[in-house]
């Protein structure tokens, strides 16, 4: 989850509603921290996708609790490449702190969207709740704390399955779905609990996250290392914007701290990538970060701390009990993933979010998944960004998921 691509500046940012207090409200706009404004008001397919010669069609979605989000489709490859009908789906859900255009930052030869159309792949794009083409809501104003109120639980349970409904409601066949980090965990979470199963033809989990008592980032581990409470009246601002002053501030401040070098962001937040140049990173710095809900951030923090899996923790047993009839958040059980559905893991060895014992926690639980519907790939010199903008993630990661993809027929 990070600057990415990651859910973790997560962590490492929660501490600063703890070390500031602000009055509750909404939004904090500014940017004292230095990432790139760019100016995307036409869209992302305009801005991103047919400037590059490919078609692309803007879709909106409300979700069952009003959430307005912007999905894109890209029903082709370049020149109509990898035309015809029955094209299959496949949707492609980003991170934390991330949107959609995170896999659209690297030439059309190399970045996954634009590698799936071209290879005969009818491709979606997920952009979540509070992103910047999904900042509306058909009552609440994303300036109020109301609009914030959420985790990824509400991901799981309103965002995915209103995106994932779509398009199954548009092209009449099952999906292949890829999550990077966050995009991972909603993805497990959703298939522990059953949901949208009957329209998912496989998965491919990037730098899956699951568990995170190991991530070993510099920024990621200061910063849990100070945050000690999650009562989120204590944190001022309901929505954790990056480029806003609150958190600019807070990010200075961790960056001074001794043994944390910030003079390469993305390398502090997601260990050493071994294959993103500088021209894909300035293009990065110019889209990302995105905000999302401070809630959301306390929910991921929440995770690392406590090394299980579950659902938000109101911090006593009584709020507990009063969402859930119980004293403690229920925990998502993995093992219930059905064992012959298609999964595709890859992660890598320089990761410093999707630590490499933390992937090995998950594929403990999914031990008893059959073994001709489970492929596992283990990439040495990948860290956290690689999955998405290395230059080499074409022929070592898209490759082998396109065939894993056709191989389930």
């Amino acid at each position: 989850m990070a600057p990415r691509n990651s859910p973790i500046l997560s962590i490492l940012s929660l501490v600063i509603l703890v070390v500031q207090p602000y009055r509750a409200f909404g939004s904090s706009r500014g940017n004292p921290f230095g990432f790139i404004t760019d100016d995307n008001s036409a869209g992302m397919c305009a801005s991103a996708v047919i400037v590059h010669g490919y078609k692309c069609h803007e879709f909106e979605v409300t979700t069952d609790d009003g959430f307005i989000l912007s999905v894109q489709r890209i029903p082709k490859g370049r020149d109509g490449v990898g035309g015809g009908a029955n094209r299959p789906p496949v949707l492609l859900q980003h991170g934390v702190l991330v949107d959609g255009i995170t896999w659209l930052q690297n030439s059309p030869e190399q970045s996954p969207a634009m590698i799936l159309a071209d290879n005969g792949f009818d491709v979606w794009i997920s952009n979540i709740r509070g992103t910047r083409y999904s900042r509306r809501h058909v009552t609440l104003d994303p300036n109020s704390s109301d609009y914030w109120n959420w985790t990824w639980d509400d991901l799981v349970v309103h965002d995915l399955p209103t995106v994932i409904d779509l398009v199954f409601q548009q092209t009449g066949q099952k999906i292949h779905y890829i999550g990077h980090s966050m995009g991972t965990l909603i993805a497990l979470a959703s298939f522990s609990e059953g949901r949208n199963l009957d329209k998912i033809k496989s998965a491919a989990l990037l730098s899956p996250v699951a568990y995170l008592s190991h991530m070993t980032t510099a920024l990621g581990v200061v910063a849990a290392r100070a945050f000690v409470s999650e009562i989120t009246t204590i944190f001022g601002l309901a929505e954790f914007n990056p480029r806003g002053e609150p958190v600019s501030n807070f990010l200075k401040a961790l960056c001074a701290q001794a043994g944390v070098d910030c003079y390469d962001l993305i390398t502090a937040l997601t260990g050493k990538n071994c294959c993103v140049n500088a021209t894909t990173v300035e293009h990065f710095l110019k889209n990302e970060p995105q905000s999302t809900s401070t809630k959301n951030l306390v929910h991921l923090s929440q995770t690392v701390r406590d090394g299980v899996l579950s659902k938000y923790d109101y911090g006593s047993n009584d709020f507990n009990q009063a969402h859930y009839g119980e004293a403690k958040p229920p925990k998502y059980n993995l093992t219930n993933i059905p064992h012959d559905l298609p999964l595709f893991l890859s992660y890598g060895g320089q990761d410093a979010l999707s630590d490499v014992q933390d992937v090995e926690t998950l594929l403990d639980y999914l031990k008893f998944h059959d073994v001709d519907k489970l492929h596992v790939q283990y990439i040495k010199d990948f860290a956290h960004a690689d999955f998405i903008i290395g230059i080499t993630a074409k022929d070592i990661v898209y490759n082998q998921i396109i065939a894993f993809f056709r191989n389930q027929g």
